[in-house]
């Protein structure tokens, strides 16, 4: 058994179930787990959160090893999986639980996720500005045993969910 060196992530982009595929199936990606993040309410159901009730963002939390896949490539990828221009959800989820958001676990990530919004600002990709805000790291709280890897377990709703929400029609226009 080695000594692996881990490090953890978490990003709000609207679903989670949209969120888990993008990250899961790259060499250094240990583990991607749905839940939630930054609320008031201890110990939160799906139900608590999709009310809005919680305070918390749907997040995944992304177990990786930075020698393998380096947090830059993670904050890449989650830049191109949602708008960071919209501040009052995501595609056609709506609400404050479906906020974007970037959630850092210590001083030198949350250094590289601003150098990176501010290079994604000055890019001039979007032609309004990035509203996704980067927050410290609080509780996580894991979703509930269906909602993990559910690209997988329910791959028709998955895929109809997807299909119907604009996410990639907001990709293939803004990042291909």
């Amino acid at each position: 058994m080695t000594n692996q060196l881990v490090a953890k992530a978490a990003f709000a982009g609207g679903c989670f179930w949209c969120m888990v595929k993008p990250f899961k199936e790259w060499d250094g990606i240990i583990d991607v787990v749905s839940g939630y993040m930054g609320g008031h309410v201890e110990n939160p159901t799906y139900e608590d959160v999709k009310k809005g009730d919680s305070g918390h963002l749907e997040v995944v939390e992304i177990t990786f090893d930075p020698a393998v896949f380096p947090y830059e490539k993670l904050l890449d990828i989650f830049w191109q999986q949602i708008d960071p221009t919209d501040a009052d959800g995501q595609f056609h989820d709506r609400g404050y639980s479906y906020s974007t958001a970037i959630f850092y676990y210590s001083d030198e990530h949350r250094k590289i996720a601003e150098h990176s919004k501010a290079n994604l600002a000055a890019s001039g990709r979007f032609n309004k500005p990035i509203v996704t805000p980067i927050r410290p790291a609080e509780t996580f709280y894991r979703a509930e045993e269906y909602h993990q890897d559910y690209y997988i377990k329910e791959k028709e709703h998955y895929a109809e969910d997807r299909a119907r929400s604009g996410r990639d029609e907001f990709i293939e226009q803004h990042w291909s």
